[in-house]
């Protein structure tokens, strides 16, 4: 049964001991599944098991459901001032900055983010979030509505009470006043279940967050059914989306809000600072093994800086593959991706791409002999039709397509069931613009990809999402529900 796992850490980017309880964090306690299944973590560096976590099922979400609810009817909720959510949520930040160190090796060493850069950005990121949403927490606000002069009317946005998150979406979840059941990817729970730990701490009440590990088909489908919960929101593939919103309406139609995948395109002008576009391109599709949603997997390039620009991305993308390595390792800048059944899903995309004629311009095959390491890849001579044109690979696959006008490149782009995202290099600003609001895409970088703000929304049109919006202010929406008050100040009958 699970109990509690040590690691340490003798690298030469990070040195010390962590230790984790491996059980489901349920009401503030560790508790073991009622079945007893067990799940194994994988280094994907290494291919090599690091511990078993447990493995939830329908009667543990269940449990963490009923805490959660009486979490909201009795300590949180409406129960609890704003002030003291965000006091309580700038705690954990503070825990987590604390912490900091132990947080990034853990997602390097679970899911395989080069050391500094899971440091920098996914931990450092975090608690941005948390500190962001801390500040809101009192600053949730209604309207009064002008009616006429026998009534006073108003709205307020109120929390829906039990959530769930299959991500990281808790912050403004909680900020808003809802409890929460957690369901961690079963592939990398580490750094969830050190955050178990840091929620008791900083004092949160019982029940107001829980996690549950365990399966897609188990606790991911406990959870989409759950008449107990409310409002779930997901990250992930669009394929897990449908079935959400499919058990959704066949129980208690809860709202869901989903950030699907993607696969956006990043357009290169003429006259383009190619220099920087080459460097925003390659970190747009290359960040994070491309294990990015918004990952600029299309890139268009107009046809007179066509040859110039492959050359020199061509060069990026080798010499990213070329420091492939040990994600602890100093100068390391490509790591595995994430688990096995990801690195052949992404091989199988490779092969399609093969197979269909498109050349290989760079990469195309696996690094080294252990671990899931794929070198960074790039075809060119694609046709729309492709696979690997139209279909999201999640890892870092890049096609490279030439075009000759502004309409015709506008066409292409949004030529996709997804609109997440994109990216425009140009220093037409007028272009620039014009583009922007031509694409079919919840989120717009112009000279620079993937470049998130905490205060800026995020989140996908057509296939790639509904139901909300991730960050800034527009996310207090997707956790709050608007109540109309009318209140009778004169009129008689």
């Amino acid at each position: 049964m699970p109990g509690t796992f040590t690691y340490t850490f003798d690298t030469p980017t990070y040195k010390g001991t962590s230790t984790i309880n491996t059980g489901l964090f349920i009401n503030n306690e560790w508790v073991d599944p009622v079945d007893g299944d067990l799940i194994e973590v994988v280094n994907p560096a290494t291919g090599g098991g690091i511990t078993k976590v447990a493995g939830g099922s329908k009667a543990d979400v269940d449990k963490a459901v009923e805490a959660a609810k009486k979490a909201y009817k009795t300590t949180w909720g409406l129960k609890i001032a704003g002030r003291a959510r965000g006091e309580l949520l700038s705690k954990l930040a503070n825990l987590i900055e604390k912490n900091l160190d132990e947080f990034a090796a853990l997602e390097s060493l679970n899911a395989g983010k080069v050391y500094a850069k899971a440091k920098a950005a996914d931990i450092g990121g975090a608690i941005y979030v948390y500190r962001y949403y801390a500040g809101w927490a009192d600053k949730i606000t209604g309207k009064t509505i002008e009616t006429n002069p026998t009534k006073f009317a108003y709205t307020r946005h109120e929390p829906y009470g039990v959530v769930s998150m299959l991500a990281w979406k808790i912050a403004p979840a909680v900020a808003t006043g809802n409890t929460v059941v957690i369901k961690p990817s079963e592939i990398t729970p580490l750094t969830a279940l050190k955050l178990a730990e840091l929620v008791k701490e900083a004092g949160f009440p019982p029940g107001v967050i829980n996690i549950v590990n365990g399966y897609g088909a188990t606790v991911g489908q406990a959870i989409s059914e759950h008449h107990g919960i409310e409002k779930v929101a997901f990250t992930g593939s669009a394929l897990t989306g449908r079935r959400i919103l499919k058990a959704a309406a066949e129980t208690n139609l809860k709202d869901v809000s989903l950030e699907l995948g993607g696969k956006s395109p990043t357009i290169i002008f003429e006259d383009a600072d190619l220099e920087q576009a080459i460097k925003w391109a390659a970190g747009g599709i290359f960040f994070n093994m491309g294990q990015v949603c918004s990952a600029g997997s299309r890139i268009f390039v107009q046809e007179g800086v066509y040859d110039k620009f492959l050359e020199h991305f061509t060069a990026a993308a080798k010499g990213l593959g070329d420091s492939a390595g040990d994600p602890f390792a100093a100068g390391t800048q490509h790591g595995p991706q994430v688990s096995k059944v990801q690195f052949d899903r992404i091989m199988s995309y490779i092969d399609s791409g093969k197979e269909a004629g498109a050349h290989v311009q760079v990469g195309g095959e696996r690094h080294g002999e252990k671990g899931f390491f794929i070198k960074p890849t790039v075809f060119t001579n694609v046709t729309p039709d492709m696979k690997i044109v139209r279909e999201e690979i999640f890892g870092p696959v890049g096609v490279v397509l030439k075009f000759k006008t502004e309409e015709e490149v506008i066409e292409l782009a949004n030529d996709t069931t997804y609109g997440l995202a994109s990216h425009i290099f140009s220093e037409n600003t007028s272009r620039a613009i014009r583009v922007a609001h031509a694409l079919e895409s919840g989120s717009v970088w112009v000279n620079c990809a993937n470049s998130l703000e905490i205060s800026v929304p995020f989140g996908g049109y057509k296939q790639s999402g509904n139901g909300g919006r991730d960050l800034g202010e527009y996310a207090l929406d997707t956790y709050t529900q608007v109540k109309g008050v009318h209140i009778n100040v004169g009129l008689k009958l």
